[in-house]
Formats: C-alpha cells, structure tokens, sequence
C-alpha cells in the first residue's frame, strides 16, 4: 500500500472507532437512565435510620439523579437538560423575607468556620454550620482550607458591592445548582441547612466593607 492508502486507511479505522465508541456511550447512557432495583435494594440495605437523619436522605430528587449519571451529563442531551435544571433550582430561591441581604459578619465567620450539625448525634435544635472552610479559602492568615471552591479571600473588595453582585452571591448560598446543575456546594436552603438569619450573616462576611474578608 502507497502511503497515501496507509493514511487514508487509518482514518477510517479511526471514524469508524469513533462511531462505535459514540454508540456505546449512547447505550450506557440509556441504560444507566434505567431505575435498577438491585442497586436500590443494596442502598437501602447499607443504610439505617438514627437520630434526625433518615432514610429519606438517600432519596434522590430530579438534579441529584441527574448529575448521577456523568454520562448523560456530558453528552448534548444532558447539557439541554442541565440548563432545565438550572432554572428548577433558581425557582426554589426565596430572597430575603425582609428585603435584607446583609447581616453580621461575625456572626457570620463564626458559621462559615463551622462545620457542626445534621449529624445522626446531633439533635434537631443543633445550629448547623456552614462548613465553608472545607471547600474555599476565607482568610489568609488560615492554616489549612479546602481548595474545591474558589478563594472567597476579598470577595467583596474585588468583585464590588453592586445590588446585582448582592443578589448573585445570596441566590449561591441559597442554591448554588441554579448555576451549575451538578456543582459541588451544598444546597443550603433547598435542604433546610441554613436559616435566612444564617445566610445573611454569611452575606455579611463576604459582602460588608468591614469584614475581615474584604480587608
């Protein structure tokens, strides 16, 4: 073979690699799509209900089910679905009962530096914390932060203090999957997390000129 036809060869063999390869995909994604009462079963038999959390913890809704699937997920149907699910969320967010977005910042700190509560030992009363150092980095005069989520370090001093920066970050603590559908921050006011005392205070932290953050 010349080694024009070698080439042309090889291209061929790699379209059609490539069409196998999508059809594949495409079949996992169907099946996976499929509800499979083996692995239900096996859900339901790992766990046990103790103290406040029950087994409805383990019950997906319609996002979580979802970004379950990362096949779907990257495929073009599931980025069609991803924006559906977006808007879902941003529905659920509820602002300000008061028409207040800003809190006490220390306050604030001190629910951000928390990561206590909703815990099988812990009772219904128990304030639950924020647990943000998990993920973000608050302080730079910190020891140790999680680095999934971006830097919140000066987060209003870069970013201002417009009201559409306001609303943006108050409708991320409240849902942050109305904009990633399968972002990693919990879903504060979705699950009853945080009260909207809580998240204006976390507001406050991020937002007030005062705060340490923005120093």
């Amino acid at each position: 073979m010349s080694p024009l036809s070698i080439k042309l060869f090889k291209r061929q063999i790699l379209t059609a690699s490539l069409i196998l390869g999508l059809g594949f995909l495409s079949n996992v994604t169907v099946a996976q799509q499929k509800s499979d009462p083996q692995f239900e079963k096996m859900m339901k038999d790992s766990f046990r209900a103790q103290g406040i959390a029950g087994l409805d913890r383990i019950d997906q809704d319609a996002t979580q089910k979802f970004c379950s699937d990362p096949l779907y997920v990257a495929s073009p149907a599931g980025a069609k679905k991803a924006i559906e699910i977006q808007k879902l969320n941003m529905s659920e967010i509820a602002q300000p009962s008061d028409g207040k977005y800003i809190g006490d910042w220390k306050s604030g700190e001190a629910i951000a530096q928390s990561g206590r509560g909703a815990t099988w030992s812990d009772s219904a009363t128990t304030p639950i914390g924020g647990g943000c150092y998990n993920c973000h980095q608050i302080d730079q005069k910190e020891i140790s932060n999680g680095n999934i989520g971006p830097s919140l370090w000066n987060y209003g001093k870069n970013r201002g203090y417009s009201q559409e920066i306001i609303t943006y970050t108050w409708n991320r603590i409240n849902n942050s999957k109305a904009y990633n559908a399968c972002s990693n921050m919990p879903r504060f006011a979705h699950f009853k997390l945080l009260n909207e005392k809580q998240i204006q205070d976390l507001m406050a932290l991020l937002l007030d000129p005062q705060s340490p953050v923005n120093q």
